[in-house]
């Protein structure tokens, strides 16, 4: 048994507001309530974003022979088919209905830093069939760490931490950030019947910053254990990002702060949106925070590198490439 049928309302943070311990009181509640939260005036025109989703729109219109040719790789880099992901295996009776398009760090082959896992070269369709794509989603990737960068020091002053906590080398400043391209086909989907558009999950890593056109579809459950688990909509925001704590910052943050249960449920419209997943470096230890334990609430995850996690997690959700038989043909 489900509820979803309200909209929920969401906190508002401003990346130019003077007063920053309002943004730090605004995003500590929204994080402490549901992990969700709009960002606003992060410096990134309308006039660009609206040409990454025509960018975005172009490849996914190209037939399906020519995305196949960048299928993704064992980095995770490339064309993700409908279908591919299966984010809750319990409830889902397929895939999820969407496609998406892997765009991780850009490191040379012949770079020794090219063979840890999510790193390494991306994939790109040919300048001769889309001709700016590269140029504008390679910006797109530094415009939106920037952003995901001012966000997370807004964070760390949330959890008592230093404002540059996350920006250290280890943290941020070596980052594996990944945007994905996605776009979900017009179909309806049916949660009674194990149809959604991208099934029930939580995002793994520190946070993820969404883009979306103006077709609702995101839901979000702020208590997983509830029964019946209630959903609420999440309304699109006109030149602002959907920001959510991933799974990593539960960890860290020993619970505190929440990483909440999302999907996509369709109407019949088509919808675009873009994710920017942004995780600390691979050798990254995530371990309960100094400010977020006590001799009464000890650490309730043991330490994880972020790669051994994300390397797990991906795994678990993503279609085995050897199921692909015919290759990229």
């Amino acid at each position: 048994m489900e509820s979803s049928t309200s909209r929920t309302s969401l906190n508002c943070i401003s990346l130019v507001d003077p007063d920053i311990q309002r943004s730090v009181a605004l995003l500590k509640q929204a994080c402490l309530d549901s992990g969700f939260f709009y960002v606003l005036d992060h410096g990134i025109s309308q006039e660009f974003m609206d040409e990454v989703f025509a960018e975005s729109k172009k490849f996914f219109e190209l037939p399906n022979s020519e995305k196949m040719k960048l299928l993704r790789n064992e980095k995770n880099r490339g064309y993700t088919p409908m279908l591919d992901e299966i984010l809750d295996p319990e409830n889902q009776v397929n895939g999820d209905h969407k496609e998406g398009y892997y765009i991780g760090v850009e490191v040379p082959a012949d770079d020794p830093q090219s063979n840890r896992p999510f790193y390494g070269p991306n994939q790109w369709p040919s300048e001769e069939i889309l001709p700016k794509w590269r140029e504008v989603m390679e910006q797109y990737h530094r415009e939106a760490l920037r952003v995901a960068k001012s966000v997370a020091r807004i964070i760390a002053l949330a959890l008592n931490l230093d404002e540059d906590f996350f920006d250290r080398p280890e943290m941020l400043g070596d980052s594996i950030a990944t945007l994905r391209l996605l776009h979900y086909e017009g179909q309806v989907s049916n949660p009674s019947k194990g149809v959604y558009g991208a099934g029930a999950h939580s995002d793994y890593g520190l946070i993820t910053l969404l883009a979306t056109d103006d077709v609702v579809g995101l839901q979000i459950c702020k208590d997983r254990n509830a029964q019946p688990q209630v959903w609420e909509y999440v309304a699109p925001v006109k030149g602002g990002f959907i920001v959510n704590l991933g799974d990593m910052l539960e960890r860290w943050s020993n619970s505190i702060f929440r990483s909440t249960l999302h999907r996509v449920v369709l109407d019949g419209q088509e919808r675009y949106s873009i994710a920017f997943f942004v995780e600390p470096s691979h050798d990254c230890v995530v371990e309960c925070l100094p400010t977020c334990k006590s001799e009464t609430n000890p650490p309730k995850f043991p330490p994880i590198t972020c790669s051994a996690y994300l390397s797990q997690r991906y795994k678990d959700t993503h279609a085995d490439l050897s199921t692909y038989s015919d290759g990229k043909a």
